[in-house]
């Protein structure tokens, strides 16, 4: 009796501590591989085993196919930073085989040195930004709306005459420099332009030596000097008269005795000549103007390309053709510079 009692106290202890671990508690489970507090901490799983390299990776472990695929071993790598005139694999195998370097176009040896600038020659820098500033505020209020005015009332054909008789005024001076330069031959067209022109051309108005293949060319005793070896001179802007060099300022000296206009001993005709030769030299420019406006530095633009026109007038013969300089610099008739008898000044009279 005592022993069953025993067993069946036994077995309902064992069945109620059953029920208490599988009871109904609804805490969350513990998560796999977090030790709980009290006990040990379960061992990590070691690693699998290397897999053989001849052995095909599994199915659900195979990564992207954009991942999977290795670039060609003679293929570029892309790099930000890589150049883009860098040899490519195959010149370097070819430097490597033949033992020569890579083709380097920058450091090329056999290639001409870059073009450079002539450099303008203008240590007075200053000095001439202020005339070309006062120079230019002349320009817009007087010259310009002067020489409109006349574009706008004077018919083209008469302005081509007056341009005509003004040049051909220029064309003794022209032939004395010329032949000072050694040049006989252009002395004698020059010559014989005036006189052809003076004649059939009605005292210039007309051009008939052009149509009898005289070249018109326009030398001055500045050029003279340049011809002699005053080659290298410093850039100057003289009030009104505009864009010079020091040497072409003494030229000017050189030039007055032999103007034509100032042999004109009445006042009134010397100043209406000069005037309207002032007028017809401004609507000469007016092809330079879009030019002018839209340069960063309009005084560095009239300067660099005065002193290149000025330096290929001395420097190289202008009967042969060349393209070291652009249309607008080659010809004197669309870019004129002012001449010495054009400034409307009138010399003081003796003192009896």
């Amino acid at each position: 009796m005592m022993p069953r009692l025993l067993f069946g106290l036994l077995l309902t202890t064992l069945l109620a501590a059953c029920a208490g671990q599988g009871g109904t508690r609804s805490d969350p489970p513990e998560p796999a591989g977090v030790p709980v507090a009290g006990q040990d901490a379960p061992a990590m799983p070691a690693p699998p085993a290397a897999a053989d390299a001849d052995a095909p990776a599994p199915a659900d472990a195979a990564a992207p196919l954009a991942d999977t695929i290795a670039p060609a071993p003679d293929a570029p790598v892309a790099d930000a930073t890589s150049n883009a005139t860098a040899p490519t694999q195959a010149e370097l195998d070819f430097a490597a085989i033949y033992g020569q370097a890579p083709y380097d176009p920058i450091a090329d040896p056999t290639l001409p040195a870059p073009a450079q600038m002539p450099a303008s020659y203008d240590p007075w820098e200053g000095w001439n930004r202020r005339v070309h500033a006062f120079n230019n505020a002349v320009d817009r209020t007087v010259a310009t709306p002067l020489a409109r005015a006349y574009v706008k009332v004077v018919p083209r054909p008469v302005r081509l005459g007056v341009s005509n008789f003004f040049n051909n005024l220029g064309q003794p001076v022209s032939a004395l420099n010329a032949l000072l330069q050694g040049r006989p031959k252009q002395a004698g067209q020059s010559l014989g332009r005036f006189l052809l022109n003076s004649t059939l051309g009605i005292g210039g108005l007309f051009d008939p030596a052009s149509d009898a293949e005289l070249p018109n060319r326009s030398e001055d005793f500045g050029q003279t000097l340049g011809v002699w070896g005053w080659k290298n001179s410093r850039y100057v802007e003289l009030p009104l008269f505009g864009p010079r060099t020091l040497r072409d300022t003494f030229g000017l000296v050189g030039d007055a005795p032999l103007s034509p206009l100032r042999q004109v001993e009445h006042d009134g005709t010397r100043v209406f000549l000069q005037g309207l030769q002032l007028v017809d030299l401004r609507t000469q420019l007016f092809a330079l103007d879009s030019i002018r406006e839209g340069a960063a530095d309009e005084y560095a633009l009239v300067r660099d390309a005065w002193l290149q026109r000025r330096n290929y007038q001395i420097q190289s013969d202008r009967r042969q053709k060349t393209d070291d300089l652009p249309d607008y610099l080659l010809d004197d008739e669309t870019n004129p510079t002012v001449p010495v008898d054009v400034m409307p000044i009138v010399p003081l009279s003796p003192i009896p």
